[in-house]
């Protein structure tokens, strides 16, 4: 009973099952020519591409330069894409790119017919199997040895090899900040054969500059071009040429972010030291203004040294704020000197007579600087009146009471006194105008250096600005 329920378990299964593996073997018959001929081929493919690579390698060395004739130069095509500019150091005058280096030449060894091989054209290698230029970065600024990426080749069949392979460079880049930060740089990377001459190995560009179709925009730096030029050198150690082709990069810097956050400032600094001149002297904020002013440009200044690289010229920007320093330096003076003048007191000599003619007349009119109150130059001290002469043309004796109504010796005394009070008062009068003149003098000073400081400051910064259209 036991084999007779297997018997008919197994009968049910094989009942099941059928349409499923009939339903199979319709499917497989029902599949398209297309896809079993793509299979068939891609492993006719891999079948002929092993056979090629053997039949390529097989005597194959890449210790040798690939020529027929070794009096032949082999022809080596250097094409360079630039994809990012990864820093910029000023201070130690290293460039770092990213780059994309293409190298074409022609292998004699490694020629076959493609028609032999199934139509196969162009097979992928590991790059280390064949040889390779030793093309090298000659202004390289880096310690680690020079090497070369781990990157595939592609061959084809008429002995043509392309080695495409990326490639972080620092290269060496002597930096001008004569005009910074206007200031534009032209860096070159010079690459060559570091041990084949000119007979045995020519490098040249592809086209007349490099590609910057990848590059990725730079926020400090702006790209304007770089193109390529092959030059032929003859060094002291070797009597054969050597070839070369450099790639000279052609840098701008963005300069926005150094004109807000360095250059404005210092503008609207230097421009506001002269307005010292303006301010009153009786407020006592003159010279305070002037060594402020003169503290927050140290501050800048400092600030500009610590980012900028030492360098035997003077950065335009750092001029800028050495003449805009020494400028407020000397208006600090002259504002001291000014405030002399203003506070001389009631003792001090009067105004020069040249001084008066020249300053408080013809600059104190063409600068509009009117006089306050009463022209001092209308005071004069009053004479003595003469003493009065009794009618009989006596004495009057002090102890005699004067019953007269005419009383002629009280009037001189009284008029004795009242003129030593005039005189007295002019005397004080002419020693305020004295003091007045000098106020008024420091006044046309004031408004003469006023105008020749911030037409000073005006012309500097604009001259700075103008740098940056």
């Amino acid at each position: 009973m036991f084999i007779e329920a297997a018997r008919a378990a197994g009968a049910r299964r094989r009942l099941l099952l059928g349409p499923i593996k009939l339903q199979g073997r319709l499917d497989i018959q029902r599949m398209p020519s297309s896809m079993a001929e793509r299979t068939w081929c891609l492993g006719a493919e891999g079948r002929l591409a092993r056979k090629l690579f053997r039949d390529l390698f097989t005597n194959y060395t890449n210790a040798l330069r690939p020529v027929a004739d070794t009096d032949q130069a082999l022809n080596v095509t250097l094409e360079v894409t630039l994809s990012q500019i990864i820093d910029m150091d000023e201070r130690n005058q290293v460039l770092t790119l990213y780059l994309w280096i293409r190298q074409e030449w022609t292998d004699a060894y490694l020629r076959w017919d493609p028609d032999a091989y199934g139509g196969l054209d162009a097979i992928r290698i590991p790059s280390s199997l064949v040889w390779r230029p030793d093309i090298v970065l000659y202004n390289k600024a880096d310690a680690q040895p020079t090497a070369s990426a781990s990157t595939n080749v592609v061959l084809r069949h008429d002995g043509a090899v392309r080695w495409d392979a990326p490639a972080i460079t620092r290269s060496s880049c002597r930096v001008d900040v004569s005009a910074f930060p206007f200031d534009a740089q032209r860096c070159g990377l010079t690459f060559g054969s570091w041990t084949h001459g000119g007979h045995q190995l020519d490098v040249r560009p592809r086209g007349a500059a490099a590609s910057l179709a990848d590059f990725v925009e730079n926020v400090e730096w702006r790209v304007l071009g770089m193109p390529a030029r092959r030059r032929v050198l003859t060094y002291g150690c070797c009597s054969e040429p050597y070839p070369d082709v450099t790639f000279t990069l052609l840098l701008r810097r963005r300069a926005a972010a150094y004109v807000c956050n360095l250059l404005l400032p210092c503008v609207l600094i230097s421009l506001l030291a002269p307005l010292a001149f303006h301010l009153p002297a009786d407020s006592g904020e003159k010279v305070s203004l002037g060594v402020t002013v003169l503290l927050a440009l140290t501050v800048f200044q400092l600030l500009l040294a610590e980012s900028m690289p030492p360098a035997e010229s003077v950065p335009l920007i750092g001029k800028y704020y050495m003449a805009t320093m020494t400028m407020v330096t000397f208006s600090t003076a002259l504002t001291i000197l000014i405030m002399n003048l203003h506070y001389c007191g009631p003792s001090a000599r009067p105004v020069p007579a040249w001084a008066r003619a020249l300053l408080l007349g013809r600059l104190a009119r063409g600068l509009c600087v009117q006089e306050r109150g009463e022209p001092c130059g209308q005071s004069r001290p009053l004479k003595s009146p003469p003493s009065p002469q009794p009618p009989d043309g006596g004495d009057c004796p002090p102890a005699v009471p004067c019953r007269e109504p005419w009383c002629l010796c009280r009037q001189e005394a009284l008029l004795r006194h009242v003129a030593t009070i005039a005189n007295t008062f002019h005397s004080h009068r002419a020693a305020q105008c004295c003091h007045e003149d000098w106020k008024r003098l420091a006044r046309v000073m004031d408004r003469f250096f006023l105008g020749i400081f911030f037409s000073m400051a005006l012309v500097m910064s604009l001259l700075v600005l103008v740098q940056a259209l």
